[in-house]
């Protein structure tokens, strides 16, 4: 197994490759080219190739970096070379793309079912919180692509509307992730029953360490490793604000700094937080949505559609969409609520300042957790001062231009 580039080489390579370059089918390069999509980003550059020779494969690299496209493309490039298998009985792809949450479910499907469509192939997602006898309904139909969460997954296998019996490529996205949330079981699950047949395995997580680590020793051949950016290359790319400010004018805050931004994710700890605070955002005159695990499914769709389309200008969220959801052009990540800690952070902010673009991080802090910051910052390397604010600072209205100085800090 070879360590190969880091996130510095990996910048200059991208630059120079196209997808015609790495090999890509021209069917999927000239679905790209319609969406005006021609460069490959690092983590493709890297990685497409390697994938496309059939080889199992590494990819460390942050939300957002263009993984989607890195593993989508050589999965349905192999299948597009391959025959379906014959015979009926329940829906046997020969893709599976397992992933954590149902909101990057939908979104992975977004992206890959298009390019599917355009060299023949059908891509499915399926996952909890949806009608699952639609979702029966379409497997029935048969699919040559699955996009599924662990659980769903099972369920349906249980029911015996899914085989993984005839598996060519099987994708782990976020894989740390699905680590974090108990999900190894349904993981393995998947791997123990492709063991014999002859498939490619790629896996793409933030970390490969610990339970990736064991996985990755024990199910994939001989894997090449490929890295992108790290933890303290993302927050680097914004820029970051700790604002000290009094409870009865953070929200006040909050809604200047939301009206001064075409896009804001705003990052709460808990869901009846979230929705409170998008009652007292609607009262100053700021449209905003929630997202959390205790809404119904549309609903949730619903919010992120109208934010990514800009008919919301605000998404107000707890952790869950803290990792996996790619939305361009987000302006602003604000922390209503401080991240439990360093990590959150990472990824809580990894929702702005995405492939390569810049964007503005805030924190708006309480008296009472002004020491929980300095942590952050420490851990983080993030020497910035903490600034008193009132909601009629100018300064709100374009914190990316601001530039406060230690001196004004509150400490």
């Amino acid at each position: 197994m070879t360590q190969i580039p880091t996130s510095a080489s990996a910048d200059t390579y991208a630059t120079s490759q196209t997808f015609v370059d790495l090999g890509v089918h021209p069917g999927l390069v000239a679905a790209l080219a319609a969406q005006h999509i021609t460069a490959a980003f690092p983590i493709q550059a890297l990685t497409i190739a390697d994938a496309l020779a059939g080889r199992d494969v590494c990819g460390k690299a942050k939300t957002g970096s263009g993984k989607t496209l890195g593993f989508g493309l050589p999965m349905l490039q192999r299948l597009a070379a391959t025959e379906r298998p014959a015979g009926a009985g329940p829906a046997r792809p020969r893709g599976l793309v397992l992933l954590p949450t149902r909101e990057l479910a939908v979104q992975v499907h977004h992206v890959l079912e298009p390019l599917g469509a355009a060299i023949g192939l059908t891509v499915t997602a399926v996952y909890g919180g949806a009608d699952i006898e639609r979702q029966i309904k379409h497997l029935r139909e048969g699919t040559d692509v699955v996009i599924a969460t662990p659980g769903r997954l099972i369920d349906l296998g249980d029911r015996g509307e899914i085989s993984v019996a005839s598996l060519d490529v099987l994708v782990l996205d976020e894989a740390d992730r699905m680590a974090d949330m108990g999900f190894m079981p349904q993981v393995e699950w998947v791997l123990r029953r492709i063991a014999e047949r002859p498939h490619q395995t790629l896996l793409f997580s933030a970390t490969l360490d610990g339970a990736i680590d064991r996985l990755v020793k024990r199910y994939l051949t001989d894997p090449v490793f490929h890295e992108v950016a790290s933890d303290t290359q993302t927050v680097s790319a914004m820029v970051h604000h700790f604002l000290n400010v009094h409870q009865m004018d953070r929200v006040k805050v909050a809604a200047a700094i939301c009206r001064a931004n075409r896009k804001t994710i705003v990052f709460c700890r808990t869901k009846r937080g979230a929705d409170r605070l998008v009652e007292q955002l609607e009262k100053e005159g700021v449209r905003a949505a929630a997202i959390h695990g205790d809404l119904r499914q549309g609903q949730r769709e619903k919010a992120l559609a109208d934010f990514t389309a800009e008919k919301l200008p605000v998404l107000v969220a707890t952790d869950v969409a803290a990792r996996g959801l790619h939305i361009d052009g987000v302006d602003c990540v604000m922390h209503f609520d401080p991240p439990e800690d360093h990590k959150a952070y990472v990824h809580r902010s990894g929702r702005t300042a995405r492939a390569g673009s810049t964007g503005v991080v805030v924190s708006l802090l309480l008296w009472n957790q002004i020491v929980e910051a300095q942590v952050v910052m420490r851990r983080l390397a993030l020497k910035r001062p903490i600034v008193e604010v009132f909601s009629n600072n100018p300064h709100l209205a374009d914190l990316a231009a601001w530039e406060p100085s230690l001196e004004e800090s509150v400490l």
